[in-house]
């Protein structure tokens, strides 16, 4: 085969421009390797045993607790990090349902169309901020847009950014016309016809493809939407939007790639089926039924109720513009009843894990679903389980997460107080430590956690040179 003079230059230069590439050194500090210390902790909370415990030392090594010792110890040559009289330790908090790289506004629907997907980028490193100084060490993000959230969570990972440590559904997956196609309320012709590239399906087929188009693109898991929802600008927040059989395809794709697979659901109907069709979650559940409960306790469905979302909808739904007619009338239905549910469910025996669905509110506000919950009924202790051990479980990562034990991350957190008597104190914590680093202390932040670049850029610039 005879090679076009064009394409030989064209091949020529990539291959010279990765040559070069490759012998380019750029000056970049290797990540600081935390020192070894020892926390003293005046209190702590064991999720695992529903224990509070007194005076208790975490002895930590680089990204690792290495032991657990009761009382206050030393172990020269390590630094011994003292917390304040009466503080309560806690394992870092996971939040298992965000919407990181998001934020609902009175113009969201519009600044879609009109910022660059670089401005929500920008302002995701903020939020992501925010979510981390808040205590939520670990967080799932279900759904974005473009697989902003992956980016996100590879730049955290390599020290660019702090924030929390980022699980991601990347794109939600939904049918036409339901809650997640991005195509609804534009003029028909910039609608065009999406499919499972753009996670939208419509059979098994395509929700094979999309599961597969999630695994390139690097997410951590699926999420799907079996139900309507409140905050896009259908008229439906309950109708089941998936087939029994396209939940299926779409677990089986999911668990063969290592996927769980969130639902998002509100209505009986979608929920029953997600359940049925091997979901490991249910994401807010409003109107759960009997039936409903009953299969999640027979699959070992999680249920993630979102609480704060629903009171924060409810309340702005009251207030004139602040969403469109079609949202404002679906959160005044859907808000209130999602308090009642979680109560039923709870006491049905539903195993629950904590999610609160920041994005649609503020984010570095995840602890305001905590007194929500110990408002339904659900106890202090259990709601610290919900957003420790039992959210750790849901990600399936309850080897390194959800527990202050050997061989975990040292994911740490504290409150001024006993978040058992007074679960306001949640909204208060004033120490952070994420692997190992030391990010808020005393109330203050005290390392960024990114790394210093030293690099200008020269590297690629001379690269280009040849």
């Amino acid at each position: 085969m005879t090679v076009p003079k064009c394409q030989s230059a064209r091949i020529f230069l990539w291959t010279a421009f990765l040559a070069c590439s490759a012998t380019v050194s750029f000056a970049v500090d290797a990540p600081p390797v935390p020192a070894t210390s020892v926390l003293h902790c005046p209190s702590l909370i064991d999720p695992v045993e529903g224990k509070l415990l007194g005076q208790t030392s975490i002895v930590i090594k680089g990204e690792r607790i290495e032991e657990v010792v009761p009382g206050f110890v030393t172990r020269p040559p390590a630094t011994a990090v003292e917390l304040p009289r009466g503080a309560t330790c806690l394992p870092g908090l996971i939040d298992a349902h965000t919407h990181i790289t998001m934020e609902f506004s009175p113009s969201i629907y519009s600044d879609q169309l009109r910022l660059n997907e670089a401005a929500w980028v920008v302002r995701s490193t903020v939020w992501a901020k925010r979510t981390l100084m808040g205590g939520f060490t670990t967080i799932r993000d279900l759904s974005d847009r473009n697989y902003t959230s992956v980016s996100l969570r590879d730049q955290i990972n390599a020290g660019w950014v702090p924030g929390p440590r980022i699980y991601s559904a990347g794109e939600g997956i939904g049918t036409t016309g339901g809650h997640v196609d991005p195509s609804n309320g534009l003029r028909m012709d910039l609608q065009g016809d999406l499919g499972p590239k753009q996670s939208i399906i419509n059979s098994s087929t395509d929700a094979w493809k999309a599961v597969r188009q999630h695994y390139k693109e690097g997410a951590d898991l699926i999420k799907i939407m079996a139900s309507g929802g409140v905050m896009d600008i259908s008229n439906s927040g309950e109708n089941p939007q998936m087939t029994m059989e396209e939940m299926q395809a779409i677990v089986a794709a999911a668990h063969d790639y290592g996927f769980t697979v969130a639902a998002h659901a509100h209505g009986a109907e979608g929920i029953r089926r997600a359940v049925v069709g091997g979901v490991d979650s249910i994401e807010h559940g409003t109107w759960m039924n009997d039936e409903d409960m009953r299969l999640m306790k027979e699959h070992g469905t999680f249920y993630v109720p979102t609480v704060y979302t629903a009171n924060y909808v409810t309340e702005h739904a009251k207030i004139p513009g602040a969403y469109p007619p079609q949202v404002a009338a679906k959160a005044l239905v859907i808000g209130p009843q999602i308090m009642i549910t979680v109560a039923k469910a709870y006491k049905a025996g539903v195993k629950f894990a904590y999610g609160t669905d920041s994005g649609v509110f503020p984010h570095g506000q995840n602890w305001r679903d905590f007194p929500l919950l110990v408002q339904a009924g659900i106890p202090p202790m259990y709601t610290i389980q919900m957003a420790t051990i039992n959210a750790a479980q849901l990600l399936k990562k309850e080897k390194d997460l959800g527990s202050i034990a050997a061989g975990k991350y040292a994911d740490v957190v504290a409150v001024p107080g006993n978040p058992l008597e007074d679960i306001e104190l949640m909204g208060k914590v004033d120490f952070v430590m994420k692997a190992g680093t030391v990010y808020k202390q005393n109330g203050t932040q005290v390392s960024s956690g990114a790394l210093e670049r030293k690099d200008d850029g020269a590297g690629i610039i001379n690269a280009l040179e040849f």
